[in-house]
């Protein structure tokens, strides 16, 4: 008879509950969070397993990974999809959650999650520091421009070593000022120096990986931009359409409807959060800075008269991110044309 397994994970334990194929609870228990454990338990319990279930977490992938190797069928589920089965249980416990995603594996009702690679996570790891670096840096300016702006000194827009010569010039004079001031500019130049070095690195994986610079020969796209879309996506060919990536990427508007009710709101928003902005800012780059022309960057100029340019800006966005993934399957590069030409297609 075949073995259906739940597992509810947190940082030290895990419960663990085997149900058979009719639902009924053939063992139940708690062990550390250790694949190996974890593997032991279910092989000692449930010889004939036909699936595992886990939901998505912050462990999830090095577990998925891990049982993986060790020869289990374990397959991680949305935990949203989870939650909606769960709460129908009055008393919520570990045992409890173990016992409702056996049984959600038992029936099949579940949404299975791709688990990326490593290298994936890796680089997803690195782009995410860099990018709580940035925001650290704009925090560090904002505080300045505020505590100067209280006073009347303003430092204006300021590029590149501008700024902080500007703020030094606004304080020199001002040792109450300086006081304050200061700490946060030599923050700001040790955050500065850590970004640049992660940007050193992105940009060296960047020239060693043939698939970024393909992505690249598209407007807008830089490195990052590039680096992003690969470590999310990691295989294109679980897109039946490239059209998919952008509600993937939560670049497709949310519906609503009901019976007499049948309304369009604003874009979902799901998916990866940080490649949404970054397909958004490569749009913007495109529509605004972008000197040559293309078919893309004609439709967002029609667009953007029509319907303003934020709007074309979402909708070039989740262009950019159908474009990527049909140049990743057809291993081509980005299509330019002449200013007339691309007017008449677009």
């Amino acid at each position: 008879m075949e073995h259906y397994v739940g597992l509810d994970v947190s940082l030290k334990l895990t419960a663990i509950c085997i149900v058979d194929s009719t639902g009924k609870i053939a063992r139940e228990g708690m062990v550390r969070s250790d694949p190996e454990a974890i593997a032991a338990f279910i092989k000692s319990n449930a010889p004939y397993v036909a699936r595992i279930g886990l939901e998505t977490g912050a462990t999830s992938t090095w577990l998925w990974t891990e049982l993986n190797k060790l020869g289990l069928p374990v397959i991680c589920i949305d935990a949203r999809h989870a939650k909606a089965a769960l709460k129908m249980q009055i008393n919520k416990s570990d045992r409890n959650d173990a016992v409702g995603i056996a049984r959600i594996m038992q029936c099949g009702w579940y949404k299975e999650v791709r688990v990326k690679d490593l290298d994936c996570h890796a680089v997803k790891a690195l782009l995410a520091s860099r990018a709580l670096l940035v925001k650290i840096k704009r925090d560090l300016e904002n505080q300045i421009r505020g505590l100067l702006k209280n006073l009347g000194l303003v430092i204006g827009p300021a590029k590149m070593n501008v700024f902080a010569r500007r703020a030094a010039e606004l304080t020199e004079n001002r040792p109450e000022l300086a006081v304050v001031v200061t700490p946060l500019l030599i923050a700001r130049v040790a955050i500065e120096q850590q970004v640049a070095d992660l940007d050193r690195k992105v940009m060296k994986l960047a020239r060693n990986n043939a698939q970024v610079r393909q992505f690249m020969t598209a407007p807008g796209i830089g490195p990052v931009t590039a680096l992003c879309f690969l470590a999310t996506i990691d295989d294109p060919r679980r897109f039946k359409r490239s059209r998919s990536v952008g509600a993937y990427v939560g670049l497709t508007t949310r519906r609503y409807a009901s019976g007499e009710i049948d309304w369009t709101g604003r874009i979902s928003k799901c998916g990866d959060k940080m490649l949404r902005g970054y397909l958004y800012e490569a749009a913007n780059v495109l529509l605004t800075r972008v000197a040559k022309w293309s078919a893309l960057k004609a439709w967002g100029i029609r667009l953007a008269k029509r319907s303003g340019l934020r709007k074309a800006k979402v909708a070039v966005a989740r262009k950019l991110a159908v474009i990527l993934h049909r140049m990743w399957i057809e291993g081509t590069e980005f299509r330019w044309s002449s200013k007339e030409t691309a007017m008449q297609t677009a």
